[in-house]
């Protein structure tokens, strides 16, 4: 099995805040995250790939192909946004690393070109990094 993982970069910003929740808990929960303006991160998305090489053309997947997946169904998508604000998939969802790497599997899943999605990587910032390989 061989794995390809291509990188790309959105920025966009969010608040951390559940509505069921009161603004007291939310605030001792999300601290600084719950700021009602919200607050960014310049955000680095891997999606790794996992399969077989294709003996024709040497690849598990055509990075080409693959680069612009990720940008339609992401970065369009969430570049230079306001995740709860501009982006239906978190109406109702709290815009966590954790959720956002979430979003972005459901979202590649069934459009990966080649191979099959083996896990997305999500670096909110150099130090907060989280990993999800599906459900």
């Amino acid at each position: 099995m061989m794995y390809v993982t291509r990188r790309e970069e959105f920025s966009a910003s969010h608040r951390l805040h559940n509505p069921d929740w009161s603004e007291e808990r939310n605030r001792e929960v999300f601290d600084k995250c719950n700021n009602p303006h919200g607050h960014g991160h310049n955000y680095i998305v891997e999606v790794v790939v996992a399969g077989e090489i294709d003996p024709d053309t040497g690849y598990v997947v055509d990075l080409k192909q693959l680069k612009r997946v990720i940008r339609e169904e992401v970065v369009e998508r969430f570049d230079h946004k306001h995740l709860n604000y501009d982006c239906p998939e978190f109406a109702h969802l709290v815009p966590t690393a954790e959720n956002i790497a979430r979003v972005i599997w459901d979202l590649l899943a069934e459009k990966i070109p080649a191979g099959k999605l083996h896990c997305v990587r999500l670096y909110e910032t150099e130090r907060n990094i989280v990993e999800y390989r599906g459900a």
